[in-house]
Formats: C-alpha cells, sequence, structure tokens
C-alpha cells in the first residue's frame, strides 16, 4: 500500500510536468485558430515553425547559444576541477582565506557584476564578441565549492597508491581522481549549461548586432515584436526550439548523476 500511493504520488508529480511541454508542443502545430477553444478542430502542421524560420534568423541564434553554452560549460568544468581539487588535496599558504573569498562571490548577486564586468569588456575591446558572452561565464564560485567537496571525498588510499606508481600531483588529478568526479562534474556541466543557454540580461547588454545575439535574446525581441495580436503557435514553437538542447544535455549526463565511479575501487 505504501509503495502504490508512493507511485501514484510521483506519476501525478511527472504528469504535471509532462503535459505543460505537451500543450506547448501542440498548440505549436496547431497555428493561432482556436488554440484555447476548440481543440477537436484543430489542425496540426509546421506553419508556425516555418513562420519563426522566415522571419528571425533562427539557426544564427541557436548556433550563437549553442557555443556560448558549450564552451561556457567546458571551460567552467577545467577551471573548477582544477581549483576544486588544489583547494582540497594540496597545502599551501592562505588556502582557507583564499577559498573563503571564493565562498563569499557565491553570496553577491549577478546583477551587481554587471556593471563593472561591462566596463571590463569594454576596456578590452571585447564589446559584441564571443569573449565577452564566453569568458565571464567560465569562472564562478559555485563550481569551485562543488568540486572541492566532492574531492574532499576522494579516497586517501587512492591518492597513496597512485603516489607509490610513481604519479605526480597532475598525473594523480587526471588518471585517478578526475575519473572519480563524473557525478559532480555531470552535476556542474548541466547546471551551467541550462544557466548559460537560458541567460539573457548579459548578452542582451553586451551584444549589440543580430549576427552576435543568442536563442534567448532573439526570440525575445521577436516575442517583443508582436503588436496588436500574439502570435501563439509562433511563441510556442520558439519555447520549443528553446527546450530541445537542455531537455538532451540532462538526457545525456542523467547517467553519471547516479552512478558512482569510485564504488567498488576498494575492497576492505
Amino acid at each position: 500500500m505504501k509503495n502504490f500511493f508512493l507511485h501514484t504520488v510521483l506519476i501525478l508529480l511527472a504528469l504535471s510536468m509532462a503535459i505543460p511541454f505537451f500543450m506547448m508542443f501542440l498548440i505549436s502545430l496547431g497555428g493561432n485558430e482556436n488554440i484555447f477553444t476548440d481543440y477537436k478542430n484543430i489542425n496540426l502542421s509546421l506553419l508556425s515553425y516555418k513562420n519563426v524560420f522566415s522571419s528571425i534568423p533562427v539557426i544564427r541564434y541557436f548556433l550563437n547559444s549553442l557555443v556560448v553554452a558549450a564552451l561556457t560549460t567546458a571551460g567552467q568544468i577545467v577551471v573548477a576541477a582544477l581549483a576544486g581539487y588544489g583547494f582540497a588535496r594540496l597545502e599551501f599558504r592562505g588556502r582557507d582565506f583564499l577559498f573563503f573569498i571564493i565562498v563569499l562571490t557565491m553570496m553577491v548577486p549577478p546583477q551587481v557584476n554587471i556593471v563593472p564586468l561591462f566596463f571590463i569588456m569594454s576596456k578590452l575591446g571585447w564589446i559584441n564578441t564571443y569573449q565577452a558572452l564566453i569568458v565571464p561565464g567560465i569562472f564562478g564560485g559555485f563550481g569551485v565549492f562543488l568540486m572541492r567537496q566532492h574531492f574532499l571525498t576522494f579516497s586517501k588510499e587512492l591518492e597513496d597508491a597512485s603516489k607509490l606508481d610513481g604519479c605526480n600531483v597532475f598525473q594523480t588529478f587526471y588518471k585517478i581522481a578526475l575519473p572519480c568526479a563524473l557525478p559532480a562534474i555531470a552535476t556542474l556541466g548541466i547546471f551551467t549549461f541550462v544557466t548559460s543557454w537560458n541567460s539573457f540580461m548579459w548578452p542582451l547588454i553586451v551584444t549589440n548586432t543580430e549576427s552576435m545575439r543568442t536563442l534567448a535574446v532573439g526570440l525575445t525581441i521577436f516575442k517583443n515584436s508582436f503588436r496588436e495580436i500574439t502570435l501563439w503557435g509562433e511563441l510556442m514553437a520558439c519555447s520549443c526550439i528553446c527546450s530541445i538542447p537542455a531537455i538532451l544535455i540532462f538526457i545525456t549526463g542523467k547517467k553519471y548523476l547516479i552512478n558512482n565511479p569510485s564504488s567498488g575501487a576498494l575492497k576492505e
């Protein structure tokens, strides 16, 4: 009885999240006629998607967002993994104080950093470039904190065994510690990719041409172009396009979230 109740709750929760996505996809195929009044007479077609692709450069926006999100994610994983391992396993002067400063940056709202970041990008001549969209997102306190907490649980026995085999610190990191950190890396990667993909404020401020706009900015401007009537079919088509990469990246990385590669590595 307990399992039945638990399964029922989980199924209802899953349906509550899946049904809005299904309705969004259905409306994107149904156009703009009778979408809220008469579902039986909706004619499914790809006209809304065709109108979106003919009205704005969706492919350009999509590629810009994909490049920015992918490079930001890769860069943050590298930086956070190296810094996290250093803070967790290396002994050096001022280590705890430096980590405390990094943790403090997590308490600062992102909006506070926009003006100084824009000033720095302007002085570097990076306004309206990929560098301005990617570089600020590579460095983040959350990633360092997450990776440090994971590496603190890294087996001391594995580390000692790698030293006996002749590995130096860097070899121990990328041959032993990094493969065991796949769950933490997957978590950080998914979080960073989705955050970068959905980012709106910073790309809006730091870009000023259509060719450099990301998908979130381009589609928001497209939505704001509606005047007398809202084109719900086109709007839902845009939402479907925006949702695809985030869903795919979660499906790809979820197996690493539930598996621990280091389990079974040691035996008593």
